[in-house]
Order: C-alpha cells, then sequence, then structure tokens
C-alpha cells in the first residue's frame, strides 16, 4: 500500500468533537482540515484503482490456450462507420482438445506416470499441492488428438458468431477443413452453429498429403524443409532458466519427488488441457504459479513458436503465402460462389500466414528481418515483443480478411477497403494504411498483396520440393476435384465422425 494510503488509514477515526480525524490537524482552519482529508482519500482511492491487478493464466498459455480474444490492438472489430463487410474469409485451427501427441508423450503422461509411483506422499499436508491428494489425471493414451466437449462447444458459438457479424452474407455453401479427426470435428460444429437450417452446408475434406505442394490445408507437411522440431533447442534454453527457482520451491516442500524442469512445463500444461476438458484445473492456481512463472511459460512457447513456424524460419512466409494469395483472390474477384469462406488446418499454418502477412513482427517498425532472432532472446523475455502465440494460435484461433464497401465515410472516399482480423482484433497491414481504420483501399491492398508475393512467392523452391507435381497454388476453392463435401444437418446420423 502506498505511503498515502497509509496515512489515510492512520487518520480514519473520528474526532467526537469536531467531527474531523483524529490527527493533528488542529492548527489549520476548519475548510482546510476537510481540504486535507479530501486530498488523502483522492489519492488513496487513485492508488487502489490502479492497484486492481488481475492476471489469467488461460490467456497466457501459447497453443494450449482456450479460445479468447485478446483484443490486440484494442481497435474495435465492428466495420468502420459508413462500411459494410461485403466477402470475408477465414482460416481456423481447430477447436480445443485432450491433447496434442507431443505434448502428451513429452510432458503430461511423464508427469502423470510419476505422479502414481510415488504414492507414499501425503499431498494433503503439502501447501499448494494438495489437490494432489485426489487428483486424477483428465486424460488417457486413447484420448489423446479428440476434440473436447468445450472444443465442439467454442466452434458452434464461433460459428453463431460469424453469422451475427455478418447478417447480410449469404451463407457459405461449404466449409474447407484438413482431414485429421480434430479438425474435421471442429468445421462440423461450426456449421451446426452457422447454418441456419439443417443439411445447408457441406464439409469438404482436404487430405493431409506429404505431396500436394502449396494445393492442401496443411503445405507444411508437404515442404521438406519443414521440421516440426524446429525451436526446441533454442525453447529448451530459457525453459531451464524460468523453471529453475520453481524447481528449487517445490523440492524444498517434497524433496523425496524430485521436480524437474519437464515437470513443471507439463504441470503448467495441464492448467490448459485440464481446462477445456473438466472446465477448470487446480494447476491454474496463482498460489502455485506466480504471474512471473506463467510468463515465463508463455516466453518459452513463444520462442518455440518463433522458430517452428514464426519469423525464425526462413521458410515460413513461403508456406503461407499460397493461402493468402488464394483469399486475396477470391475478395477481390468481382463474382464469388461464396460470400464467406471458412477453413480448418492445424496450429502450424495461421501463424505462418501471419508472416506472409508481415503481422505480428517484433522488426516492424525498426531492425530488419536478418536481425528478427535478436528479438527474441533466450536469456531474458523480451515483454515489448508483437510475437505472441497465446495471440495467434490459441485453440479456435482464426484469422480472416474481409472486404469492405464504404460509403460516406468520413475523410474517405466511396469504395472497396479491405481489412484483417486475428482472433476478432483487428490487424493493420503493413504499408497499408490508406482507408478508414486499420483498413486498406483495393488499391494499396492489391499493391500490399504484390509485395508479399515478390517477397515469398517459390514454395517448392524454397522448401526444397524432391517429388513430381508440385504447385505453388492452392486452388481448391475454385478447383471442383476438391469435391463437393459431406452434409452435416443438426440431426445426421451418418455424419463422418458422429453427431455433435
Amino acid at each position: 500500500m502506498s505511503a498515502v494510503c497509509s496515512v489515510s488509514h492512520r487518520i480514519d477515526s473520528i474526532d467526537d468533537r469536531n467531527n474531523m480525524p483524529a490527527m493533528n490537524l488542529g492548527h489549520l482552519p476548519r475548510w482546510a482540515r476537510m481540504g486535507v482529508v479530501l486530498i488523502f482519500a483522492q489519492a488513496c482511492s487513485s492508488t487502489l484503482l490502479y492497484s486492481d491487478y488481475k492476471f489469467n493464466p488461460l490467456e497466457h498459455l501459447g497453443g494450449v490456450a482456450p479460445y479468447f480474444e485478446p483484443q490486440d490492438p484494442a481497435a474495435s472489430p465492428s466495420p468502420p462507420q459508413g462500411c459494410t463487410a461485403v466477402r470475408a474469409s477465414y482460416l481456423s485451427r481447430h477447436a480445443a482438445i485432450y491433447a496434442n501427441d507431443f505434448d502428451y508423450e513429452e510432458y503430461l503422461e511423464p508427469f502423470i506416470s510419476k505422479l502414481g509411483n510415488y504414492t507414499g506422499i501425503d499431498w494433503s499436508k503439502i501447501p499448494t499441492l494438495n489437490f494432489l491428494s485426489s487428483w486424477t489425471a483428465p486424460i488417457t493414451d486413447a484420448e489423446q488428438e479428440l476434440l473436447t466437449r468445450v472444443g465442439r462447444v467454442e466452434a458452434a458459438q464461433l460459428g453463431a458468431t460469424l453469422s451475427f457479424r455478418y447478417p447480410n452474407l449469404r451463407l457459405p455453401k461449404r466449409v474447407w477443413t484438413s482431414s485429421a479427426e480434430r479438425t474435421y470435428k471442429s468445421a462440423q460444429s461450426l456449421v451446426r452453429g452457422l447454418e441456419a437450417d439443417d443439411d445447408g452446408i457441406r464439409v469438404v475434406s482436404i487430405y493431409e498429403s506429404e505431396k500436394a505442394g502449396a494445393n492442401s490445408l496443411t503445405p507444411y507437411q508437404s515442404c521438406p524443409a519443414y521440421s516440426s522440431s524446429a525451436g526446441s533447442d533454442q525453447s529448451s534454453v530459457y525453459l531451464k532458466k524460468f523453471t529453475a527457482p520453481i524447481v528449487a520451491r517445490l523440492n524444498a516442500l517434497v524433496p523425496e519427488f524430485g521436480f524437474t524442469s519437464n515437470d513443471v512445463y507439463g504441470m503448467m500444461e495441464l492448467c490448459g488441457y485440464e481446462s477445456v476438458i473438466r472446465g477448470s484445473s487446480p494447476f491454474c492456481d496463482l498460489g502455485l504459479f506466480s504471474p512471473d512463472d506463467w510468463l515465463g511459460w508463455e516466453y518459452t512457447a513463444d520462442i518455440q513458436y518463433h522458430y517452428n513456424v514464426g519469423y525464425g524460419n526462413q521458410v515460413s512466409g513461403f508456406v503461407g503465402l499460397p493461402w493468402l494469395n488464394a483469399t486475396a483472390s477470391l475478395l477481390l474477384s468481382g463474382d464469388s460462389r461464396e460470400d464467406m469462406y471458412v477453413s480448418f488446418t492445424h496450429r502450424e499454418l495461421p501463424p505462418m500466414v501471419v508472416v506472409a502477412m508481415g503481422l505480428f513482427n517484433n522488426s516492424a517498425f525498426g531492425g530488419s528481418e536478418s536481425t528478427i532472432n535478436d528479438t527474441m532472446p533466450l536469456d531474458r523475455i523480451n515483454y515489448r515483443r508483437a510475437w505472441k502465440s497465446s495471440h495467434v494460435l490459441p485453440f479456435l484461433g482464426n484469422l480472416a480478411i474481409e472486404r469492405l464497401s464504404c460509403k460516406g465515410t468520413y475523410g474517405y472516399d466511396d469504395g472497396e477497403y479491405y481489412r484483417a482480423l486475428v482472433n476478432s482484433a483487428p490487424q493493420p497491414l503493413p504499408d497499408c494504411a490508406d482507408g478508414p481504420g486499420t483498413s486498406c483501399s483495393r488499391r494499396g491492398f492489391e499493391r500490399y498483396i504484390q509485395d508479399r508475393t515478390e517477397m515469398f512467392r517459390g514454395f517448392s523452391a524454397k522448401c526444397g520440393v524432391d517429388y513430381k507435381n508440385t504447385t505453388d497454388v492452392l486452388s481448391i476453392y475454385t478447383d471442383l476435384a476438391s469435391g463437393n463435401g459431406t452434409l452435416v444437418g443438426k440431426r445426421s446420423r451418418q455424419s463422418r465422425y458422429g453427431a455433435f
């Protein structure tokens, strides 16, 4: 508490004779004494107001974060004054799952098994860890990568949100998805929230091939130069640093358990995974892990994604460009089969598209791409970084580009404008800021797409493709060979992966 607040507490008692705090203010006139008290009260109130610190670990869990909208930046997701969305394209990660295979095998299962082996510890007597006396694991081997109930509900909610956000757009006839069960079920659930009538929208499954070139919703799998383990070496450096004091603290409480850095990382992951399975988790308790601990976890994940699918991986922009180009063509064209395009994929593709678009770039206002890695040091947190995986790829994290029709917008000509949104937050496009809000004009958008294409054209060459029939173009939205898809229908019993 501040010194001013301490003083105000000391003058809280009231002197019955003059109805003033019992403080030696008798030498002052009555009006002055009242003024002093008022000043103290206002100062204390102001301090308390701005000391109302709140922290939610679930908003700092990178790719394990439940869906949330960080409002980064705090620009309004509503179209600018005088503007209406006339077409939109969305790329979404699948909704919440029990756990992906890497996290489960590397962190979760080893900790859960270790916990089961130490049956002689009386956890009920250990501060902050007493819940472990009755805690049971929320996941089994068989449930890995399956969509949770929370995930299905949130995907359906996103569908309803899109229908409310774009009341004037025709509902899509198709929704595209990669072929994994968790992405397919996410698409199904979104359709159920989006469609006005049963059997109105088809889900088109795009096979997750390793030899499809850029023509899939998982192009990184067809890119030999991409490695799913990229970033592990770098992130492990900071993981050891931020977990060291936590390991020491926990081992002081339970020396016989022998906590490790991986144990701590897995326990913190359980905060996210258990929350999307059971609705909450005791591992999220700030008495167990402090806000600084969670920021250390988040930064470790940000380093991993920076080098894996972000600006620290030289192939990221090349893998992300085909979706950007395909989307720009759909939005810029005079006619389109759809007013709204929605696609589902895995966590890798949206941040790669973000790189292709130049969003969340630590070097956007200084430095260069050649020094981008310097903005993610391995020995301390860059608190001012733009690259935050929690803001880009939580479960159901989505990226959108809208075509706007603006008329009577003060200060701007009538016409077409374009803007991007990430998890509903409008994102200014690099070197394209000549429209209302965060939008840019049609001419500016065309120039922007040309510039990004010049920067990242050549998927096959950059990826070192060594198979035949590759392509640098994503054509699934216009090529009927991708199939007509399958109807979902709220009451259908023949959907591919079961009912909602």
